[in-house]
């Protein structure tokens, strides 16, 4: 949800987890961790400890920062602004510093590679500017840290958070013609109207970011369906007229793709907006940090209580005790 929400000190706990159950993990991230310093806010932060046996991808400039002992697998040629991603095997436990490649589908071929050389499990370390690495087509579920870092109030946290976990679990798409036509053409990366009677009329639009006067020109009162094949913020929307709004149902390929607060949410759906995506995230468990780096704190029993009091059906970790 955030820098400072505690994702780090969750990955260590998996991992500890993990080797106390003998399971073989694959480690890896969609930016930097396992440094001591923030590079971003200059807080410092725990780092990051690997097990013998461990599978991780380092770039090439972070190998010789490692204090584990680790012996190259395999060199590979998804690069990071840190060199070329080198697969390692954990042949000494010890720290290290881990990144991975910046392309969601380059993460995907080097987890089919990790699986390759026998990880059971793979754990991906995300970033709060990089959610599409919490896609379906590369993830099988996600866990989101949360915690005092988004603000002082424990009603904000709860209120951001929950957001976030409902957009995750938006419908999927019924099973039938309409969805059969947008899968088939989702793979052009166009916006598309689908009617009444299933047929498709593509836009030539490639985003619906900024367009919606022009979505809404081309709905018409036969349209019930409305595909955005990318990002979905407030700009797709703005323009298109309220009856309009109504008539039609939002398809997305799945949630990470919208950028919608919590209030202007609200406001969308009293409005009789509805969204649903082609595919939707498995959320398997949501951890809160009762601490924030500058100062403030959470009882921790009430922002855990709290948290699972509205997300009954999740597991809510503390993982700080």
């Amino acid at each position: 949800m955030a820098k400072n929400a505690g994702k780090t000190t969750a990955l260590n706990y998996l991992i500890e987890e993990a080797d106390d159950e003998g399971i073989t993990l694959g480690i890896t991230s969609t930016g930097r961790d396992g440094e001591t310093l923030d590079l971003v806010t200059g807080t410092d932060k725990p780092k990051v400890f690997l097990y013998e046996d461990t599978i991780v991808s380092i770039p090439s400039q972070l190998y010789d920062l490692a204090e584990a002992g680790l012996e190259i697998v395999e060199m590979t040629k998804f690069g990071t602004a840190l060199g070329d991603v080198l697969l390692c095997r954990v042949c000494e436990s010890g720290y290290v510093q881990i990144a991975g490649p910046v392309a969601t589908a380059e993460t995907k071929k080097m987890c089919g590679r990790m699986f390759d050389m026998g990880t059971e499990l793979i754990l991906i370390d995300g970033a709060i500017d990089r959610k599409s690495i919490a896609s379906p087509d590369t993830s099988d579920a996600i866990i989101l840290s949360t915690g005092a870092v988004l603000s002082r109030s424990i009603k904000k946290v709860v209120e951001e958070t929950s957001h976030v976990v409902n957009l995750y679990n938006l419908p999927v798409l019924e099973e039938g013609k309409v969805r059969d036509e947008i899968a088939k053409h989702s793979h052009e990366n166009r916006v598309m109207l689908v009617d009444d009677k299933g047929k498709i009329n593509k836009l030539n639009l490639t985003t619906g970011l900024g367009a919606s006067r022009f979505i809404d020109d081309a709905i018409n009162e036969n349209t019930r369906y409305v595909y955005i094949p990318g990002a979905f913020t407030n700009s797709v929307i703005a323009d298109i007229e309220r009856d309009k709004l109504k008539q039609v149902k939002f398809i997305l390929k799945d949630p990470t793709r919208i950028f919608i607060n919590v209030m202007d949410w609200r406001q969308l759906v009293k409005k009789g907006f509805t969204v649903s995506v082609l595919k939707n995230i498995e959320i398997a468990a949501v951890t809160v940090n009762p601490y924030a780096p500058s100062g403030y704190s959470f009882d921790h029993g009430t922002l855990r209580d709290t948290m699972q009091e509205a997300l009954p059906d999740i597991p809510v970790l503390d993982v700080r005790m």
